[in-house]
């Protein structure tokens, strides 16, 4: 039975979010992400020391396309 919707607002919406109204029949969800982070970057905690002289982080990257998600189902 088909879905009868009134107005609808969208403040905003995340980027791996999904948005639907109404009827469906499969939805197809992905997303993509690549992060370059340097030594000691995602350390948590309360008293973290991090002692890093020579630190580098390389983010030359010759693929691409490292994961393809074209029609990816």
């Amino acid at each position: 039975m088909p879905a009868i919707v009134g107005a609808v607002n969208v403040n905003s919406i995340g980027n791996s979010a999904v948005f639907h109204i109404g009827d469906v029949f499969q939805m197809s969800l992905y997303s993509e992400a690549k992060t370059f982070a340097g030594a000691g970057s995602f350390n948590t905690g309360d008293r973290i020391t991090v002692s890093n002289t020579n630190s580098q982080t390389n983010t030359y990257d010759q693929d691409l396309v490292d994961q393809p998600i074209a029609l990816n189902m």
